[in-house]
């Protein structure tokens, strides 16, 4: 019940569910899964998040909010007691201290520790992991290897790579198998993470070119307003005004990116008249190589998360 075919473009976005059709057939996979689809599969169903930091509960209200789960089938799980209690005044869901109890009572694992602290979380739970639970890791630069092997007993662990989007509901994220995955365990991460953005699924050795792109790509774009504000303010404009019309005009340039049939550069053409005054910026941007500047910042990230993985 899901599409994977590539590149697609949303054609239509409502309250309930997204619809995704082919843009450009035979490349890489773009995975939607409605609505409608996630919760069924969820029927029945318990998730644990181990850890209730930021993106652990940017997916826990995600999946509440779209009703993939109801509340009383989450377990959020953290050593802060003022942020379970938060949790749980919050979001309604069920929280503990004992990540043990939780991975336990739980089908659905979503690791979202620091990376420093993964090894004495898997440590702690090895003891209660059986092949009926599916984990799924959103631990930055911690192979799913690692994870199997510290939890032992063939484990099926899915790695996942979200970014601080998915704070807006519109993050991107990937999700790659690991040695003992299921053949539609991959389905189920797509479903919870679709609650929070878009995901795709990619082979594990991209996932350093995934952190590189998607998980460091909003600090670029954050720099980019930040730049056009500052530039409609260098020229006049007030400071919250400019801010606004540079949001709207990224926001708005992505939109059309996802809507329409075209390519990035046949929409960058319909703006650009003839000696007109985008023309004109173009040049600038051309003459100072913003091409190769932003894909060298995109390939020092992927170099940056193959050192931070050991990888040499």
């Amino acid at each position: 019940m899901t599409t994977t075919k590539a590149n697609f473009y949303a054609i239509k976005e409502s309250a309930r569910h997204r619809i995704y059709i082919d843009r450009m057939p035979g490349k890489s996979a773009c995975n939607y899964i409605p609505m409608e689809v996630g919760q069924i599969m969820f029927i029945g169903k318990t998730v644990a998040i181990i850890g209730g930091g930021k993106m652990g509960s940017i997916l826990a209200r995600g999946m509440i909010d779209r009703k993939i789960f109801p509340a009383k089938n989450v377990i959020v799980t953290d050593i802060d007691p003022a942020r379970l209690n938060d949790l749980r005044s919050s979001l309604k869901v069920q929280v503990s201290a004992d990540n043990k109890k939780a991975v336990k009572d739980a089908d659905i694992v979503i690791l979202a520790v620091k990376p420093q602290n993964i090894q004495e979380t898997l440590k702690g739970i090895r003891s209660v992991v059986n092949p009926s639970k599916l984990f799924i890791s959103i631990v930055a630069g911690v192979p799913s290897d690692v994870i199997e092997k510290a939890l032992s007993k063939r484990p099926r662990v899915l790695r996942v790579m979200p970014n601080v989007n998915a704070m807006a509901g519109e993050g991107a994220a990937a999700v790659a198998s690991g040695h003992f995955t299921k053949k539609d365990d991959v389905q189920y991460a797509l479903a919870i993470l679709n609650a929070v953005g878009l995901a795709v699924e990619v082979d594990e050795k991209l996932m350093d070119a995934v952190t590189a792109l998607s998980g460091s790509g909003p600090a670029y774009c954050f720099v980019i307003i930040e730049s056009l504000t500052d530039a409609g303010v260098h020229l006049g404009l007030a400071r919250d005004l400019a801010e606004k019309l540079a949001i709207q005009t990224v926001l708005g340039s992505a939109r059309l990116c996802l809507e329409g049939r075209q390519h990035p550069a046949q929409l960058k053409n319909m703006v650009t008249s003839p000696g007109g005054t985008t023309a004109a910026g173009l040049k600038v941007l051309e003459e100072r190589n913003i091409r190769a500047t932003l894909m060298a910042a995109v390939e020092a990230a992927a170099k940056r998360s193959q050192e931070l993985a050991g990888v040499k």
